[in-house]
């Protein structure tokens, strides 16, 4: 019995703790908040309390907390304020549905692009072909059930695979028709593999054509990246960003090889006066003097150093004719053992020869 009563003794004791843990359903605010139940959003206008705030420790955080927990309960009350129906049966979850949404929120990435549209796609919109919905499977009549309308084992049979194969009017009777088919598919297949290729290498060219720094709208950005978004701002221009205004402290970067010509540079229009000036007297300068442009020494050496590079490769040419000839003497006589002034003799004009041989008188 005194243990019964030191439970009840002992629950009494709790209900007071308990009723000031659980708080009321029933939140009231100075200023309504602002709802966005599309995208479960609530905004309270009403200033936080001061004297909770101050200083960082235990009484912030459950300052804090208490606000979070109030503003949440003023949402929640909102959702179970609209129209909600059973999921999958008297059994299922309640489910409500959301409004549309009344805030734009800002994406962490920017949107997807859109994929570039293939040849065909151009020529079906250029021409106002639209896309069917077909089904897949349609009812074979020979073999009496539903096959695929394409691919392998589909509904008519594959004509090459076919044991019997009509002659068209004005063919050749002594073509193979069987071969002809392999043929055709043999080629339709290559075709469509090639324009596979070819839509996937522009589709690669049209993502790359235009390299974007990847910069993110929230967050801070890095160095480096504020850099490359600097660097591909300028260099989008005419010119290059030869012409552009530098910001304070920047380095001044080399142009890369290849999009500049060593040959063709053109100066600002807007620049600097003084040199501007200097070239124009420069250019005067040259045109009243009465010293010839052309360097008389430097062309007679020029002229000298020439006619010496072509008498020497003429000397060079006779030498080699000369050896060459050489060897051909020393190399006659060792072919038939002969010498070269040896006559063979003649067959006399007249008189018959016998075997070779002249008769005897």
């Amino acid at each position: 019995m005194a243990a019964a009563v030191r439970v009840e003794e002992l629950l009494a004791a709790a209900a007071p703790g308990e009723r000031e843990g659980l708080r009321s359903v029933s939140v009231e605010k100075e200023l309504e908040l602002e709802f966005d139940l599309g995208n479960l959003l609530a905004l309270d206008p009403n200033p936080p309390p001061a004297a909770g705030l101050r200083g960082a420790g235990p009484r912030r955080e459950a300052a804090l907390r208490a606000l979070a927990r109030d503003n949440a309960q003023l949402l929640v009350a909102q959702l179970w304020a609209l129209p909600a129906e059973r999921a999958g049966g008297a059994a299922g979850p309640l489910v409500a549905s959301l409004p549309e949404p009344s805030c734009r929120l800002p994406r962490e990435k920017p949107p997807p692009k859109p994929r570039p549209p293939t040849r065909w796609e151009q020529f079906a919109r250029l021409k106002g072909i639209r896309r069917r919905k077909r089904t897949s499977l349609v009812w074979d009549e020979q073999a009496k059930e539903w096959r695929r309308r394409w691919g392998y084992r589909r509904a008519g049979g594959d004509p090459a695979r076919s044991w019997l194969l009509e002659v068209p009017a004005g063919a050749d009777p002594e073509e193979d028709q069987f071969a002809k088919k392999r043929q055709e598919k043999r080629e339709r297949v290559a075709r469509n593999e090639f324009n596979r290729l070819r839509n996937l290498a522009r589709a690669h060219r049209a993502s790359t054509a235009v390299p974007a720094p990847p910069l993110h709208p929230t967050g801070h950005q890095s160095r480096e990246e504020l850099g490359l978004a600097a660097r591909v701002a300028r260099v989008s221009t005419a010119s290059l960003g030869r012409f552009q205004p530098r910001l304070p402290k920047e380095p001044v970067e080399l142009p890369p090889r290849g999009r500049c010509s060593k040959k063709r540079r053109f100066e600002p229009v807007l620049g600097d006066l003084a040199a501007e000036r200097g070239r124009q007297l420069e250019l005067l300068k040259a045109m009243n003097s009465k010293k010839p442009a052309l360097d008389i020494t430097r062309a007679v050496n020029k002229q000298l150093r020439e006619e010496d590079a072509e008498a020497a490769a003429a000397k060079g040419k006779k030498q080699k004719q000369r050896g060459k000839r050489g060897r051909r003497q020393q190399q006659r006589p060792a072919r038939g053992g002969r010498k070269s002034g040896a006559r063979r003799q003649q067959r006399p004009a007249g008189g018959n020869v016998t075997g070779g041989k002249r008769k005897k008188a």
